[in-house]
């Protein structure tokens, strides 16, 4: 054991070492101007924060604003600290211990602990795909007229191609315009009649939900935007960056400079803000446009792109479904690369999205089997909308669990090379874990 301690102390200095010659390199170079230097921090928190924005997310926002009116606006506000804290605690574990989140947890708990808690990732966004593919197909077919089990096949194929074939960062690099569509709910919001007092109100007066109802879109809210997926999508993708760099061995990724850390700062923060803003104003928008005319149960894309008839007139279903297939293409690669990621940390397989096929057979074949998995569940008789807001609930129960492991590594000196997260990043994930649990305590008490 002292050995063991040793090593690691050792480890722990070398990774503080090339930290500092980092940073020393830094600072001989040019400095870059402020745009400039946003610009280029820009990297998997965008892509995380913009994937957050997923279906299920546009469904539950969207069911919050027509059930509750501007009730749960408050939510937004509280959950972009919460949200950065949880993403920035996540990219931290991948960017100093060089791991992904599975492997880093590995390094606290048994294999087992972690293979349970990378199946039930696995089942979580496996209902999340096919929540998510159910609505890009109920979407497309308010468009096209064609039967939505013909989309979702199409979807669910082309998806998986994709993703095994073609690089993610192209892909995303692509997408994530597509999610430019979902401001159309910030413009519809200034076009409509908006009672901006009761938006204020709202939005800095919290109430408390009513109703196990009410409690159940809170969670759903909390689980859509502090999702499981997206921490270990987060720490991943840090890995994968670094990789890209040339930093191919495990010492060579231990430990990160300070101007590193303060890019994915500004990269998570600018990410996870894209992110709330646009349920603040999906929910405004609901509010204002459904829930005052007495729609307050969605169960069809075609009630929920309604919400956009004031913007688009007769574009708004077209509008509607560019957003959401948009998001969804985005989100779904998400949803399958998190959870192999998870799975290949836990069972020591090779992996990489940017790997190929014959490399990462066992990586891939979670990727494939989950998207088609999502497939066939889409089969059965579940409204999209009411799916995509169950998928949404399952996340915010199982999240809290989660954020508790990595709480323990973020904190832990030694694993996280002399580089722990600050003590508001912890306080904000610990204030995090309280809420979400008082939410979930709150749908079963009431």
């Amino acid at each position: 054991m002292p050995r063991l301690f040793q090593f690691r102390d050792q480890r722990t200095v070398l990774a503080s070492i090339r930290s500092v010659l980092m940073d020393v390199q830094r600072n001989s170079e040019p400095k870059p101007s402020t745009f400039r230097r946003v610009l280029s921090a820009l990297g998997p928190g965008l892509i995380s924060g913009a994937a957050d924005d997923d279906p299920s997310g546009i469904a539950t926002y969207s069911v919050a604003g027509a059930q509750l009116g501007t009730s749960l606006l408050w939510t937004s506000l509280l959950t972009w600290p919460l949200m950065a804290a949880v993403q920035m605690m996540c990219a931290r574990i991948g960017m100093v211990t060089g791991r992904g989140l599975a492997g880093a947890l590995r390094q606290r708990f048994p294999r087992w602990v972690l293979a349970v808690a990378s199946f039930a990732l696995l089942i979580a966004n496996t209902v999340n795909v096919a929540a998510d593919l159910a609505g890009m197909a109920d979407a497309a077919k308010m468009m096209t007229g064609l039967e939505s089990h013909y989309w979702v096949v199409g979807f669910g194929c082309a998806i998986a191609w994709a993703t095994v074939e073609l690089s993610y960062r192209r892909i995303a690099n692509v997408l994530r315009w597509l999610a430019v569509s979902l401001f159309a709910y910030v413009g519809t919001a200034f076009i409509i009649k908006v009672d901006w007092r009761d938006v204020a109100s709202h939005t800095f007066v919290p109430s408390l939900p009513h109703g196990s109802a009410e409690w159940a879109t809170l969670v759903a809210i909390l689980g859509t935007t502090i999702s499981p997926y997206l921490f270990f999508w987060q720490a991943s993708q840090e890995v994968e960056e670094e990789k890209n760099l040339g930093r191919l061995s495990l010492q060579s990724r231990l430990g990160a400079s300070r101007h590193e850390l303060i890019d994915r700062r500004i990269d998570v923060g600018i990410g996870t803000l894209f992110s709330n803003l646009v349920m603040f104003f999906v929910i405004v928008t609901t509010a204002f446009t459904l829930h005052v005319h007495g729609i307050t149960q969605i169960t069809t894309s075609r009630q929920a792109a309604d919400a956009l008839v004031p913007l688009a007139g007769k574009l708004a279903a077209s509008l509607y479904t560019l957003g959401i297939v948009g998001v969804g293409m985005l989100a779904i690669p998400t949803l399958t690369g998190s959870a192999a990621y998870a799975l290949a940390e836990t069972f020591d397989w090779e992996q990489g999205l940017n790997r190929k096929l014959e490399e990462a057979q066992l990586f891939y074949g979670v990727v494939v089997l989950s998207t088609l998995a999502g497939v066939v569940i889409d089969f059965a008789s579940v409204s999209p909308v009411r799916a995509l807001f169950l998928s949404a609930v399952v996340n915010g129960v199982l999240a809290p669990f989660l954020l508790i492991g990595i709480l323990l590594v973020g904190t832990d000196r030694v694993l996280m090379q002399g580089q722990p997260s600050s003590l508001l990043t912890r306080i904000v994930v610990t204030v995090t874990v309280v809420a979400m649990f008082g939410a979930i305590l709150g749908m079963f008490v009431f």
